[in-house]
């Protein structure tokens, strides 16, 4: 039962990835609601170039005020994915929020792209999104049954056909528009069911390892906003009636305004007035 503020308290999330950056802040952000979260994640150990491992990110979701089931896991393999769907519903009961939260990326153009990189992104993106929210609808239609607001959530971009991004980088075009087309056609296919089905997307590029690492370094980490303005978006999106809030390609800061919250300077890396860098797709 929500309680009277916390409208996904009780509610059971399972999303792909979540050991850092934005997945984790999602769920710390419904943890504090009082919500069950699956990890389906694949760093049990230590990575050389990025922080945190599903252990660590359960332990701040614990403490954010939730119960944590991290599974240790791969979201390209069906089994498990179909195992970490079963462990989720037998140990909270079922599930009522889907994240797609895992991605791969590359920008490489076509001739320097190597395949297996190619596949990595279908396969973690487009693929993984597609399997993940296959296997739970049937309990996010037990959820809409009972009255508890299924939604699925992923996270890519809208489906900007303007040449220039797929021109810059057509593998890891392909993969984020796989998730929203994903987004799409399950919109449709599930408007009749009371499943919420929804893509969120930054306005600016946020402050994680990848933009670090793959995109442009400090620089760009200082002109980011920070991974709680996705949080924020992710949550008012989760809670908002399923039924009235499907198929939607949202932009976090809209999402924000919506709900009256214009003033976003406590989500900037910088203080300050420099110019933001905007997201890719936009």
């Amino acid at each position: 039962m929500a309680e009277s503020g916390k409208p996904l308290a009780g509610k059971t999330m399972i999303m792909s990835g979540g050991s850092r950056g934005i997945g984790l802040e999602i769920a710390k952000k419904a943890a504090a609601d009082g919500a069950n979260v699956t990890l389906i994640a694949k760093t049990d150990q230590p990575h050389p170039k990025l922080p945190g491992t599903i252990h660590t990110a359960a332990a701040e979701i614990e403490a954010a005020g939730g119960q944590v089931l991290p599974f240790v896991g791969d979201v390209r393999l069906e089994e498990s994915v179909a195992e970490a769907v079963r462990q989720t519903v037998e140990r909270f009961g079922g599930i009522d929020l889907v994240v797609n939260n895992a991605s791969a990326i590359d920008l490489s153009p076509t001739e320097a792209l190597p395949m297996k990189k190619y596949d990595l992104m279908q396969d973690i993106n487009c693929r993984g999104s597609f399997l993940l929210s296959k296997l739970c609808i049937p309990h996010l239609r037990a959820s809409a049954r009972a009255g508890r607001n299924p939604h699925i959530l992923t996270l890519s971009p809208p489906l900007n056909l303007d040449p220039k991004w797929a021109g810059m980088a057509l593998g890891y075009t392909i993969a984020k528009y796989g998730m929203s087309l994903t987004t799409l056609g399950l919109a449709e296919e599930l408007k009749g069911d009371g499943i919420g089905v929804n893509s969120l997307w930054p306005r600016t590029t946020i402050a994680t390892a990848a933009v670090r690492n793959l995109l442009g370094g400090d620089e760009m980490m200082s002109t980011s906003r920070t991974p709680a303005i996705y949080a924020d978006a992710a949550y008012l999106v989760l809670t908002a009636p399923a039924e009235k809030t499907s198929g939607n390609f949202f932009i976090d800061d809209d999402v924000l305004a919506a709900h009256g919250i214009t003033d976003l300077d406590q989500y900037r890396v910088t203080p300050g007035d420099a110019e933001l860098t905007t997201d890719l797709f936009l």
